[in-house]
């Protein structure tokens, strides 16, 4: 499967080394082009902007959006939505705020998307070696992520550690109370 990521600090960077060990395939973008060079070095898609992201992006489209909770989480989403088509699914997997989750979710189906809220714990080395998951949102937008989502996960007694939380902003909800 393909997924794009747009943050490539820490936890993007090695959530997509994370997806090309397994056999996915990545497209990449950052403010700092070393970054987008560091991960297309490695096997990675790169992309110069927003733009050509969403171009190299295979309908449907998944972009994953892994950056501070806040303005910029806040500013890529919204320009994302301007540019991605109906059924295009957009995940957060930064600790935003849940009703800011559900206010994106809400925002982003009025135009046809899909939008995902999900937590993600494990830090730096769980992200590189299988984080936990915990997504919220559209019921299909799992059902198309899921075995994704579960192949680059922590495993636990075999099973992975990723499951479906419910919408509403439930995958940050669930963080936040992780969090705590």
């Amino acid at each position: 499967m393909q997924l794009g990521m747009i943050g490539l600090g820490r936890m993007g960077g090695n959530i997509v080394r994370r997806l090309l060990r397994d056999g996915h395939q990545a497209v990449v973008f950052d403010q700092n082009p070393e970054a987008v060079a560091a991960l297309v070095a490695e096997g990675a898609t790169g992309a110069d902007s927003l733009e050509d992201f969403v171009a190299r992006l295979s309908v449907p489209r998944a972009a994953w959006v892994m950056l501070p909770a806040g303005a910029i989480t806040e500013a890529t989403v919204t320009s994302l939505g301007g540019l991605m088509a109906p059924d295009d699914v957009i995940i957060d997997g930064g600790n935003s705020l849940f009703t800011d989750t559900i206010r994106r979710e809400r925002e982003v189906a009025a135009a046809g998307r899909h939008f995902v809220g999900a937590g993600i714990s494990g830090g730096e080395e769980g992200a590189l070696n299988g984080p936990a998951i915990m997504p919220g949102g559209p019921k299909e937008s799992y059902a198309a992520l899921g075995p994704l989502l579960e192949s680059i996960a922590a495993q636990y007694d075999g099973e992975p550690c990723c499951a479906w939380i419910g919408t509403d902003g439930a995958g940050h909800f669930v963080k936040m109370v992780h969090n705590g």
